[in-house]
């Protein structure tokens, strides 16, 4: 009785798993794929100090800009 219910949901995880694969073109659905991003462009701000920093300078690190303004 084991062996049975085994290969009964061994089936059932064949059947799933390639339904799936097999599924519809989702361009046709709307979805576009997935571009790599652009770079940024090169730019340079000054800092609070007055020293001019350039985006260059944090390539490869992980960078947050955060632009505010009080209004």
């Amino acid at each position: 009785m084991n062996a049975v219910i085994g290969l009964a949901l061994a089936a059932v995880c064949v059947f799933t798993t390639t339904a799936g694969a097999a599924g519809p073109d989702f361009t046709a659905l709307g979805f576009q794929a997935y571009e790599p991003p652009k770079p940024a462009p090169a730019f340079a701000l000054p800092d609070l100090d007055g020293k001019t920093t350039r985006l260059e300078d944090f390539r490869g690190k992980v960078l947050l800009l955060f632009y505010w303004a009080t209004w």
